[in-house]
């Protein structure tokens, strides 16, 4: 097949080809100077200009026009908007399914069910009749649809113990013990118990989430932190032997207050008494005549006094 030559009616057509796209455009201000004729086929020739919208550098206006056989009329095939080589262009579509990353699904949001996914597989034997598979999952419990495969095992064992909750972690790295001898490890069931395990530290960062045994942090259960030393120099306590300080203990003080509340009752009688007015003295009868005062009870009575002895002749 011969190859396409340039058609001079085509390629005189670029009055009409602008016309053309600046109908599209909308604006003649948006179509800029004519890039020149590319030769598509025969009697196909698409003349280009340059684009001026605002966002579209490197894009261009293709307009394609074609002729009947031995006519010398053009006509207009098509117009189109298309990125050159130096145009901004969007990222390459990719599906929505595909688009996820870790962490992208939120509240509300619900993943597509993926037929074939290599990471799981059926929990059960299946039979090849779908009557009786249902009612073997369904109505008789007799497990899940779908488990993890050894593949799904394999890429999540990979991607824990790779990740920031393995052994390479910074706080791992840190740590003085490993996981495995942590009281707060609780270990998984399946194959994945020899090399994982669940914190259930509140206090560790990790708590919750899945660790490997190598993996580890400052909230072992096992350590303990050594006390810095001082920067100030120790000193000899001073002991104060001549010093008496009196401690009120709790017992003595509440004894205290009731041996005061039993003195006030007395004390307040002894001053209602001192208060009373004195009594005046009743006169004792006065002794009748010639009767001798009577002695007291509790004194002895006198013994009269002896008379001197008369004088004799010889003491004269």
């Amino acid at each position: 097949m011969a190859a396409a030559t340039k058609d001079a009616v085509l390629a005189s057509a670029v009055d009409l080809a602008r016309a053309a796209a600046e109908e599209v455009a909308e604006d003649a201000a948006l179509v800029g100077e004519h890039l020149g004729p590319v030769v598509e086929g025969e009697r196909l020739v698409s003349h280009r200009f340059a684009a001026t919208a605002p966002g579209y550098r490197g894009w261009y206006w293709s307009v394609t026009v074609a002729r009947v056989p031995r006519g010398r009329k053009p006509t207009i095939c098509e117009v189109d908007l298309l990125p050159g080589q130096d145009a901004v262009l969007a990222p390459t579509w990719v599906p929505w399914a595909e688009r996820l990353r870790p962490g992208d699904v939120g509240p509300g949001d619900v993943l597509p069910y993926l037929e074939d996914d290599d990471r799981l597989e059926p929990g059960y034997t299946a039979t090849g009749e779908a009557d009786a598979d249902e009612l073997a999952i369904f109505e008789l419990g007799l497990g899940r649809e779908r488990v993890l495969s050894r593949e799904g095992r394999a890429e999540a064992a990979e991607r824990w113990y790779t990740g920031s909750r393995g052994p390479t972690a910074a706080q791992a790295v840190a740590a003085s013990a490993p996981c495995s001898t942590c009281a707060f490890l609780v270990l998984m069931a399946g194959s994945l118990r020899t090399e994982f395990g669940v914190c259930a530290n509140e206090w560790a960062p990790d708590d919750g989430r899945v660790v490997s045994m190598d993996h580890g942090c400052g909230a072992h259960s096992q350590t303990d932190v050594t006390p810095p030393p001082s920067d100030w120099p120790d000193q000899s306590p001073v002991i104060d032997e001549h010093d008496v300080e009196i401690v009120r203990v709790q017992g003595e003080d509440d004894d205290q207050g009731d041996e005061a509340d039993q003195a006030a009752p007395a004390s307040s009688a002894e001053s209602s008494t001192s208060t009373e007015p004195a009594t005046e003295a009743t006169p004792e009868p006065a002794a009748e005549a010639g009767s001798e005062p009577e002695a007291p009870a509790d004194r002895e009575p006198e013994t009269p006094a002896e008379p001197d002895p008369a004088p004799t002749a010889d003491e004269e």
